[in-house]
């Protein structure tokens, strides 16, 4: 087990790397002077070039481009992403406060897709080719293709415009949870459904469930003990990567809703060209992902013992 993990873990540092080199260079050459539109910001005045020069030399921006991007990046290791040219405070710090945020409203997309998708997907692989199987393949399709903004404003006109039922905006209760958490969750309800389905169809092909079938064990039981908890490798993996985009991809609903999270603050900072922020929203979003790869893996390995922890060896050449 821990060799397993270790050559996982080997196997994403260069993933982790590629995602810091993509987010500085990308935001290092994108337009415009960050020092001079954070003078503008915290003075509102046009900064003279001595204090051009000042403002440079504390956000390390008159480095050399390589200089930059290796003190940058032993700050990210340390957890350390520079400072926002917008507030003046750690990025880290700012990403840390908006995360509980983000992590509520991605943990409750994540339950919404998970309750609606797994009973529906498992009945219509029990019912396979009925009215419902048909409806659950064609509603998949329709769900997974409807974009969450266009979803969100639906749910806002129905619910808060024309029921008056629930809020529009801002974060409390439950009741300011539900909207953003359908509007994220129904689209991949749908893509787990099908999942679901196809992968109990597979399984309940299997020569061990006809078995199971021809010893009279009941078909309630079949299913519960021998099919779904093998149907659900594959299900569980997509479960945990789709809780991993939700967290990474919720900026719009978030913005529609007025809901604090990264996602906003991302956003925002690419209106302000907060460069540090955009770096560290992108690394921080990159490296949970990743976590929660890892932490998919282990999971899966738990529920399929099948599969092999070390790498077997090779026949020898004869």
């Amino acid at each position: 087990m821990i060799a397993y993990i270790a050559r996982r873990i080997a196997f994403l540092v260069p993933t982790w790397l590629g995602v810091t080199l993509l987010a500085f260079f990308l935001s290092t050459f994108a337009g415009g002077d960050p020092a001079r539109n954070y003078f503008l910001r915290t003075r509102g005045r046009q900064p003279s070039p001595r204090e051009l020069v000042i403002v440079r030399e504390r956000f390390d921006l008159d480095k050399p481009l390589p200089e930059r991007y290796l003190t940058w990046l032993g700050g990210a290791v340390r957890g350390d992403l520079g400072d926002s040219f917008s507030t003046g405070r750690p990025v880290t710090q700012e990403l840390l406060r908006r995360f509980p945020a983000t992590l509520e409203l991605a943990a409750a997309g994540t339950v919404v897709a998970v309750v609606l998708a797994i009973p529906v997907g498992v009945l219509a692989a029990l019912r396979r080719n009925s009215i419902l199987d048909q409806l659950t393949r064609g509603g998949a399709m329709f769900g997974a293709s409807i974009p969450p903004f266009w979803l969100a404003l639906l749910l806002i006109i129905l619910f808060s415009v024309q029921l008056q039922l629930l809020p529009s905006a801002g974060r409390g209760g439950l009741d300011h949870l539900i909207l953003p958490a359908l509007a994220l969750g129904l689209g991949e309800a749908a893509i787990i459904a099908r999942l679901t389905r196809s992968s109990l169809l597979e399984i309940l092909r299997e020569d061990y469930v006809m078995t199971a079938r021809a010893k009279g064990i009941s078909e309630r039981r079949v299913i519960a003990r021998h099919a779904l908890r093998n149907a659900l490798g594959p299900v569980v993996t997509e479960i945990g990567l789709v809780f991993g985009y939700l967290l990474g991809q919720a900026a719009i609903v978030e913005i529609i809703f007025v809901w604090p999270g990264v996602g906003r603050l991302a956003v925002e900072a690419i209106g302000q060209r907060d460069y540090n922020m955009i770096q560290g929203f992108v690394v921080f979003a990159g490296t949970v992902y990743i976590l929660i790869s890892l932490a998919v893996d282990l999971v899966y390995l738990w529920l399929d013992p099948r599969v092999t922890l070390v790498r077997q060896a090779r026949p020898a050449a004869s």
